[in-house]
C-alpha cells in the first residue's frame, strides 16, 4: 500500500459520501466501480473507521442500488481466500451468519448428510455478528467435534475425501478483513450491504460448478439474491424461505422457495411439509427449557441464548438424527435435504427425494 493508494481511496470516498449521504430526495447512487473500489479500500483499512460506517448506513438509508450490491460484494471477492476443489460440483450452503436465538438449529448437520447422498457440500459463517449473535454452525459443530477452523485449501481437501465429503470454513479464515470489520459493525447496530451480501462470498468452488443454498425470511430478498447469485457465477441457486431466515422451512405451515438453474430466472415454488410425508405440530426443533438464560446488557435487538449450551444441545439433536432417530431435528434435515435433492437433479419430486 502506498501513500498514493491511500489518498487515491480517501478522494474516492470523500466524493461517494458528498453523493450518497445527501438525505431522501438528493442522494445518488454510485457506480458497481465506485462500491468495488470503496469496498476494498475499507477492507484494506485505507479509510478512517468513521467514514466506513457511515459510508455503509448512508447505502442502507438511500437503499443500495443493483449495482451498489454487485460492488460491494466484488469488493469483498477480490481479498477473499478462495479456492476450487478437486470435485466438479461444489454445494455452497450459507445458512444464516448471525445465527439462531428463538429454535435449536439442525442445518448445520446438513452437509454431512448430504455428503452421504453424493453431493460435495460446504457451509461457511462465523462466530458472532449481529444483529442476533444467535447460535451458529461454527458453534454447534464445535460442539460435535468438527474442525471449525480449516483455511479454504483444507477445506477443499475435505470435498474430495471419501471419508468425509463436506465442510465448514470460517470467516475469519476465507476473508479476515471482513471479519475484522465486525467490531464497526457492531457500533453500527443496524443491518448493512455486508449482511445481505457476505454470503454470497464463494470461498470454495468446484471444477465445472458451483451451487448456492441460503434462507430468506422478507419478500424483497430473493431476486436480489438471485441477481448477486447469477454476477459472482453460481450456476444454480436455491433461496428457501426458512425459520428465522434459515434453509430449513416451517414443518407445520406452506413455504415457499425460489430457484434458479444455469443462471437463468428464478421460479417461484410452494411448498408444504406433507410433499415429503412430515406431519409435525411444531415449526422447528424448540430451544430445550432447562437452557441457562443469560442477557445482553444494552442490547435490546439479540434475545440472549447462551451459546454453548444452546450449541451443545443442537449438537447432541443432529447427531442423533444422523443416526437414525426420529423428531423434529431428523424431519428438519429430512425436508430441506429433500428440496436440495430435487433442485440439484437427484430425484425427480419431493416424495422420492424424502425417502432417499
Amino acid at each position: 500500500m502506498t501513500a498514493t493508494d491511500t489518498t487515491q481511496a480517501h478522494m474516492l470516498m470523500r466524493s461517494i459520501l458528498q453523493r450518497i449521504a445527501t438525505g431522501p430526495e438528493l442522494s445518488k447512487d454510485i457506480s458497481l466501480d465506485e462500491a468495488r473500489e470503496a469496498t476494498v479500500a475499507i477492507l484494506r483499512d485505507q479509510i478512517d473507521p468513521v467514514q466506513a460506517a457511515l459510508f455503509f448506513i448512508a447505502l442502507r438509508m438511500k437503499r443500495e442500488s443493483n449495482d451498489e450490491f454487485k460492488g460491494v460484494l466484488d469488493g469483498i471477492r477480490e481479498v477473499v481466500d478462495g479456492v476450487v476443489a478437486d470435485v466438479d460440483h461444489v454445494l455452497d450452503i450459507a445458512d444464516p451468519y448471525d445465527g439462531y436465538n428463538r429454535t435449536l438449529p439442525a442445518a448445520p448437520f446438513l452437509p454431512p448428510l448430504l455428503a452421504e447422498c453424493g453431493l460435495h457440500p460446504v457451509s461457511h459463517g462465523l462466530d458472532a455478528v449481529g444483529p442476533k449473535y444467535g447460535v451458529t454452525h461454527r458453534h454447534v459443530l464445535q460442539a460435535a467435534g468438527a474442525n471449525v477452523d480449516l483455511d479454504s485449501r483444507a477445506a477443499a481437501g475435505r470435498l474430495s475425501d471419501t471419508d468425509t465429503g463436506w465442510a465448514y470454513v470460517d470467516q475469519a479464515s476465507f476473508c479476515k478483513p471482513l471479519h475484522d470489520l465486525i467490531p464497526l459493525r457492531t457500533q453500527m447496530i443496524k443491518r448493512q450491504v455486508l449482511t445481505t451480501v457476505e454470503v454470497l462470498a464463494k470461498p470454495v468452488m468446484g471444477k465445472q460448478q458451483t451451487h448456492f443454498v441460503t434462507g430468506y425470511v422478507h419478500k424483497p430478498y430473493p431476486p436480489i439474491y438471485a441477481m448477486l447469485a447469477r454476477h459472482v457465477g453460481f450456476n444454480s441457486a436455491l433461496f428457501i424461505r426458512g425459520v428465522e431466515g434459515g434453509i430449513i422451512p416451517s414443518l407445520r405451515q406452506d413455504g415457499k422457495y425460489f430457484s434458479y438453474h444455469d443462471r437463468g430466472e428464478e421460479i417461484g415454488v410452494d411448498i408444504h411439509p406433507d410433499m415429503v410425508g412430515i406431519q409435525q405440530a411444531l415449526r422447528a426443533v424448540p430451544l430445550p427449557e432447562d437452557l441457562p438464560k443469560t442477557t445482553r446488557p444494552g442490547d435490546e435487538i439479540a434475545i440472549a441464548v447462551d451459546i454453548r449450551d444452546t450449541a451443545l444441545a443442537a449438537a447432541e439433536a443432529g447427531m442423533e438424527a444422523l443416526n437414525g432417530k426420529q423428531g423434529v431435528t431428523y424431519d428438519s434435515l429430512v425436508y430441506t435435504g429433500a428440496l436440495i435433492l430435487k433442485h440439484m437433479g437427484m430425484q425427480d419430486n419431493l416424495g422420492e427425494a424424502g425417502e432417499a
